[in-house]
């Protein structure tokens, strides 16, 4: 496998990180000079040197680090190769980034962005769907209570309506609950695995859970919309694995389900990447396209996760606080100032 290997889209269409040997050729050498110097100290202490039959600690001393510091050496060199190898890796990685938001950056202010709306339906469609979304005004936060019920779906089962009679006993002509209303909520360890994506193509728990939490409405917006941004920002170099966010504790989260903003619930955004948040924050500025799809997404997140917490347990918080998803919303909620 070459160190090189480029980043290929999942069946998701998720960008993973393009995975290293842990075997190189500069390890190899390093093995081959080790067993070379061995060898041939072995040979000339124990077939060329002669033994005197006495043991002096001095020249015991001296013999050991004769044999084993080129060893030592040896390695030390091998690891500062590799190293000096993965800082190239890395900032090629970085440059062809850069050069990336520049090229989206020039090509917006020449216009060919407006230029091709014509020939991509597709890219046209998606910018009205933004458009509509920021255009619906979010419903009222959750009132926080004490007491929970603790069901295993992601949301309330909806009150059985009750069809009122007249006094001549005449059913009223009611549209009644929605069809999705209807159905059973989705459990929740689906959609927290859900929400965490397939590690690979063959995570066949992680499908399963995928297709079930697509057939839930609110689920699946929140998962469309958390796999477009992943997109985006696979483009730039920014990978969810790579992220290990200070993880928040669960009343800090049902803090921020219940309105609080501020110092309370700072501790969300617990991403430290600098790399990845200057990355971002550019973007973020420069292209419209990710700004509308990064907004979106936050707003379906903080919907879901108002009605997920009102059922969930700390455990759960936990666990939903760890997938990709939920570092996608620290990111993106740490760069948009919604914690402040």
């Amino acid at each position: 496998m070459s160190d090189n290997k480029e980043s290929r889209p999942t069946p998701l269409g998720i960008y993973e990180k393009p995975s290293r040997p842990t075997v190189t050729g500069v390890e190899l050498i390093a093995i081959a000079l080790s067993v070379l110097w061995l060898g041939g100290t072995a040979v000339f202490f124990l077939v060329l040197g002669g033994s005197t039959g006495e043991i002096d600690s001095l020249r015991f001393i001296m013999t050991m680090l004769a044999i084993f510091m080129p060893v030592a050496m040896i390695w030390v060199a091998a690891t500062a190769a590799r190293s000096s190898r993965i800082m190239r890796e890395e900032s090629a990685r970085l440059q062809a980034a850069i050069d990336a938001m520049r090229r989206t950056y020039v090509a917006q202010a020449q216009g060919v962005v407006s230029a091709n709306t014509g020939s991509e339906p597709s890219v046209a469609r998606k910018l009205d769907e933004i458009a509509a979304a920021q255009r619906k005004t979010e419903s009222a936060l959750a009132t926080f209570t004490t007491s929970r019920d603790r069901s295993s779906g992601i949301r309330k089962q909806p009150e059985p309506v009750v069809a009122q009679v007249d006094e001549e006993d005449q059913g009223l002509l009611a549209l009644g609950t929605p069809a999705e209303d209807l159905s059973p909520p989705l459990d929740r360890e689906v959609f927290i695995s859900a929400l965490n994506f397939p590690e690979n193509a063959e995570d066949k728990a992680g499908f399963a859970a995928l297709r079930k939490a697509l057939k839930d409405r609110q689920a699946s917006q929140l998962i469309q919309a958390a796999q477009d941004v992943l997109t985006l920002l696979s483009q730039d170099g920014i990978y969810m694995d790579d992220l290990r966010p200070d993880l928040a504790r669960p009343e800090i989260w049902r803090h921020f389900a219940a309105g609080e903003r501020g110092r309370q619930v700072a501790q969300l955004g617990g991403i430290r990447d600098r790399t990845s948040l200057a990355l971002a924050a550019g973007r973020m500025k420069q292209d419209t396209i990710f700004r509308d799809a990064a907004h979106h997404f936050l707003r379906r997140f903080d919907k879901t996760f108002i009605e997920f917490e009102e059922t969930a347990s700390d455990a759960e918080i936990a666990a939903l606080s760890d997938t990709r998803t939920a570092r996608a919303f620290m990111l993106l909620g740490r760069v948009a100032g919604i914690f402040d």
